[in-house]
This record gives C-alpha cells, structure tokens and sequence, in this order.
C-alpha cells in the first residue's frame, strides 16, 4: 500500500515510524496545534475591516436599522451599548445612501434638511417655524457629538422681528442633555454648551441658555448664574479646590521640617463671589492754569467839569463849587463801565475699576504637630513661616493657630504591620509561583532529554550497517541458543549431585548473557566497534 505513495510522502511516513512512542506523541500534538492556530489565523485573516456606519443613535433608529440590514444580507456589530453601528469598511459609503433613502436614522429628517421640503406655496409662519426645528435639529447633533453627551435636545424661543416696535424681546434656549450615569459632564463642558448655542442663534445671550441633565439636575441656569455640573454648587467647588491648594502648599513646607506624617494642616477660607463694580470721578487742577471762574468788573468817567461827583442838591441843582446847573454839565465828560465772565475747565478723570469674583474675605489656618518628633521645633517659628507663605491678614480678619500634642499612632502601625504581612505573603506566593515554574521547567527539559536520548539512540541504531547489524542478530541468537543449551545440559542426575556450587555457576553465566544483552541495547555503537574489530580479525 505504501509503495503506491510519492516519494516524499513515503519517506515522511517512514521517518515517522521509525519515531519512539515520545516522539510520535509530540510530533502529532505539534501538527495539530499548527492546524488549529492556522485555522484561527485564517478566520481572523478573513474577517473584513469594520466601519463606524452611524454613531450616537435612539434605541428606535438602532433597532430600525440593524433591521434594514437584516434584511439586505450586511453583516454587522454592535457598540456603545447598541448606540454603534459596525460595517465592513468598503460598504460604509454605499450603506448610508441606500439608508439614507429609506429616512434613517430617524434624524435625517431634522435639521436643515427640512428647509429642502418646502414648496412655493409656505406660508411665512411655516417658513419660520421650520427654520426654527431645522436649527433647534443641528444644535441637538452638534451637542451629541460631545465626549460624554448620550443624547441631546435643544428648544429655543425665537421671537419674530417688528419693524415698527421699539424694544424687541431677545431670544432664548434650553437645552436637555442625558450624559452617562457613571461619567457626568463637567463645568467645562457644561459651559461649552451654553456658548455653542449662543454663538448658533443671533442674538441670544450666553447668560439666556438653560441646560439641565435627564436626571432633572440643573446644570446651567439662565440670568447670568454661573455654570456648575449637576446642579453641584460651583462656588462651594471652588472654595474646597483652594483650600486644598492651601492645604497641599503649607504640609509639603511643614513635612520638609518635621517629616511626613508628623503634621496636620486645615485651612478653612471665606471667599467673595460677588461681582462688584466701582466708578470714581477725580477732578485734578493745573496751577499753571488760572482759577475755575473768574469775573470782572471796570467802571470808568472821563469830564473837565470840577464837580466829578457828590449829590445833587434840591431841584437837581449842582453843589457849591460846580459850575453849571441842573441836570448837564457845562463841560465834555464820558463815562465807561464793562463786566467780563470766565470760566476755565478743569482736568476729569473717570475710573471704572470691576472685581472679579473669588476674593478672599478671611482665612483661618489651624497647624497640628506631633509633640513627639517636633518637640525640638519653635511653634512660634513655625506661626512666623506659615503667616508668610498663606498671605495672613490681621486687618482682614485672618486667624492662625499652631499647636503641639502627641499623635495616636496606632492606627498606622496596624496599617503598617498590615501592609508588612501583606507584602510577605505577595513575596511568598512569588516564590512559590517561580519555584512552581521552576520544577515544571526542569520536568519539561528533563522530558527533552529523555526524548533526545532516545533519538540519539534509534540514529545509533540506523548508523550500523546491515552486515554489523546482521551479526549482531547472530550473536544474539548465538547468545539465546547457548543458554537454551547450557539450560538444557543442566540435567538433574549432574546438578543435583553438584549441588549449589553447579547452580551458582549456571546463574552466574545466566547473569553474564543479561548483562550482555543489556550492553547491546544500551551501547549499539561501542558494540558495532567490537564487531567490526572481531570481523577484522577473522578476515586476516
């Protein structure tokens, strides 16, 4: 039967049955492991390359088109919780037309896509509220496509412009976010939020935009208020993120003096979150410039008469000494009287200055050391160096403490001894892990050499000739015979009368043979050199 087969083939088979038990054991347990990794290897091969189709979908539009494609024989996968839609990669394109014209997702249908259906005959309101859902649709895609936004939804107020009113009513937007229960948004992205859609509608203010969760948590509120992150109260975020700046500054300084472990520190601040806005008016003068008002006043009479002034007297007759009577005078005379008025401007300054909020009020700083190993240090040194690098303020109202007791340190010792004994059974269980590794590696070696003796010992074999191996045979056989004979010889009437040293001497020789044809087994190769010697001598 195996003559029929190639060459090659023929060959292999009888390498393989010329193998010991051990080896053919191996040699099959590696063919089948290679026929299983290859299977493997081409199933994973084979597997097409897949594609995102549509991302961040409805439960509806999910389950609408994992049907289509159901229907039309695409393979597909899913991901983000059924969210994700998987596709071989080279249908990605083709998949979204055909989809696309079937109106999936369900989305596809909002957006500007609707201002494509209206006809000539809409009326102006049908135009503005289209207008409106088509850009309420695209603030609620943009808003889903944010890290951590499942879902969005935004509804805005846009009131219609009047040409003939003088105040018009501004614009204003909700927007209702589900995000994940285990990764809620942040301020950062609640606030990304808020300026997306005001930047997206003219003319609404960011401080006009409400963002709440799906949980009904307010996460930004309109009029102004400040952004926080599941209706979690900013400011206290704020002031518990600067004491723990605080807190962290002021322990690394105590630590470098005292150690790790040896100080407490707790701040507690009271910041200002109110916005405040100051405007002050100066008025500076310049003394090179003359005085804020001035007014002059001149009156002047020029005459020849003698009389230049006094009362008339009865009948507005002049004077002793005037000449002249009546109401003239007898000589040219002229008279002047001018009023002049300025004002001159001074230099204004105006100043509006506006306060952020986040001001310290007060800061109170309390410092617990451990009697024990600060025992050495001056608390009042220690006061001196923490007021400096916290900024205390006495005038503002600003307190610091420092004190010194011994620590109960017996929780940490049990955490520490904890910590011991936990890291010797990790080290143990190392190193019986390496000892277990260890032994099934020398076992595997050992198995290695056993299999490689045996190897060696079957090339042995095949390296005698067929005339050494002939002889070899016959010696054995010779070997046989001469103990079936010696066997036989040994008839009772002889040995009985020999006794034991007879049977003593039979099972020496029987010992001799065993011993031979171990040797022959054991040692083919130094036992084909003696042959081949014997065969030389016998030719001479």
């Amino acid at each position: 039967m195996t003559d029929r087969l190639p060459a090659p083939v023929r060959r292999i088979t009888d390498a393989f049955r010329s193998f010991t038990p051990g080896q053919k054991a191996v040699t099959i347990t590696a063919v089948v492991a290679l026929v299983i990794g290859g299977y493997f290897f081409a199933t994973w091969a084979s597997k097409p390359s897949y594609s995102i189709l549509f991302n961040n979908l409805s439960a509806k539009d999910a389950s609408a088109i994992t049907e289509s494609l159901q229907k039309g024989g695409t393979k597909y996968e899913l991901a983000n919780d059924g969210q994700t839609i998987l596709v071989p990669q080279d249908q990605v394109n083709q998949l979204r037309l055909t989809l696309s014209g079937q109106g999936l997702p369900g989305d596809a249908g909002t957006g500007y896509s609707l201002l494509d259906q209206q006809g000539i005959t809409t009326s102006d309101f049908m135009q503005h509220t289209n207008y409106q859902r088509a850009l309420e649709g695209e603030l609620a895609k943009t808003i889903g496509s944010i890290d951590g936004v499942e879902a969005a939804t935004v509804h805005l107020v846009l009131p219609q412009k009047d040409v003939f009113a003088d105040n018009q009513d501004q614009p204003t937007a909700s927007v209702l976010v589900a995000s994940s229960p285990s990764q809620p948004l942040s301020s950062q992205q609640v606030q990304a939020i808020v300026h997306l859609v005001a930047s997206s509608v003219e003319g609404l203010d960011p401080t006009q935009v409400t963002v709440a969760g799906a949980d009904g948590k307010i996460l930004s509120t309109g009029g102004g208020a400040d952004v926080g992150t599941g209706g979690d109260n900013t400011e206290t975020d704020q002031t518990v993120a600067f004491q723990n700046r605080m807190n962290t500054s002021l322990q690394s300084m105590l630590d470098s003096v005292v150690g790790a472990g040896h100080s407490v520190v707790t701040t507690t601040a009271d910041l200002d979150y109110d916005r405040t806005q100051t405007t002050s008016k100066t008025y500076q003068q310049d003394p090179s410039l003359p005085a804020t008002s001035e007014q002059n006043s001149r009156e002047a009479y020029n005459g020849t008469d003698n009389c230049n002034g006094g009362v008339l007297g009865p009948d507005n007759i002049a004077g002793p000494g005037c000449s002249g009577g009546g109401s003239s005078s007898s000589g040219p005379g002229q008279y002047e009287n001018s009023t002049s008025t300025r004002n001159n401007a001074l230099n204004e300054v105006t100043k509006q200055i506006q306060s952020a909020p986040g001001g310290i009020k007060n800061l109170h700083i309390a410092v617990l050391l451990d009697s024990t190993t600060a025992g050495s240090v001056d608390p009042t040194q220690i006061q001196q160096v923490l007021s400096s690098a916290a900024g205390i303020d006495p005038t503002r109202g600003d307190t610091i403490a420092v004190s010194a007791m011994p620590f109960d340190t017996s929780a940490a010792k049990q955490a520490q001894s904890a910590l011991s004994a936990s890291a010797t059974a990790a080290q143990q269980a190392k190193q019986t892990s390496l000892i277990k590794t260890g032994v099934l590696a020398a076992v595997v070696l050992m198995l290695m050499f056993v299999a490689w003796r045996a190897t060696k010992r079957s090339k042995k074999r095949k390296g005698l000739t067929a005339e050494e191996r002939r002889h070899l045979e016959d010696m054995q056989a010779a070997l046989e015979a001469q103990r079936l004979v010696e066997l036989n010889a040994a008839i009772p009437a002889q040995m009985i009368e020999a006794g034991p040293d007879m049977s003593a001497e039979l099972e020496a020789r029987e010992e001799r043979v065993r011993e031979i044809e171990q040797m022959v087994k054991d040692q083919p190769e130094e036992m084909a050199t003696l042959l081949r010697g014997w065969l030389a001598a016998d030719s001479r």
